[in-house]
């Protein structure tokens, strides 16, 4: 795993901040209107958020995330696609950002994390999956669990 460089020289700093960004992610993840998880994502560059996102569906589709059976639909959006999205959008990128995300990538949603530039993950719970991790990490991503109370896992 790569080394997890601090954004801040203080590391009691960093760790402030990455507490303080993570909570916000959890309370991104509550717009969610997905039933089985609820995930929020943060995009920080230069100490300013500049993007957000949580897992849904496209713009223009009921707000549904599963069927009746309780699966999830193939077409809902990750929390990290739709952060990355909504930069894409915008006049900033994510080169060099931070992304603070409640739950880690799926291995689909880490390319797409690696092709934005983001160069540090913080996250929360582990993604059932560990592949999107090991992505991240051949690719040269600085990988950081966070643990918050009453978030294990």
């Amino acid at each position: 795993m790569q080394q997890d460089t601090l954004i801040y020289a203080d590391p009691a700093k960093q760790a402030r901040y990455d507490r303080a960004y993570m909570r916000m992610a959890l309370e991104w993840a509550k717009l969610s209107h997905c039933r089985r998880k609820q995930v929020g994502a943060l995009i920080v560059k230069e100490g300013m958020i500049i993007s957000d996102g949580y897992n849904g569906t496209p713009t223009g589709f009921p707000n549904d995330c599963e069927d009746e059976n309780g699966s999830t639909h193939w077409y809902v959006l990750h929390a990290e696609a739709n952060a990355i999205m909504k930069v894409a959008r915008s006049t900033n990128n994510a080169k060099n950002a931070t992304l603070y995300l409640t739950h880690s990538p799926c291995k689909e949603c880490s390319k797409l994390v690696l092709q934005a530039g983001i160069k540090r993950l913080v996250y929360l719970l582990r993604y059932k999956d560990p592949s999107g991790l090991e992505l991240l990490d051949q690719g040269g991503v600085m990988l950081h669990k966070i643990t918050m109370p009453g978030h294990e896992g």
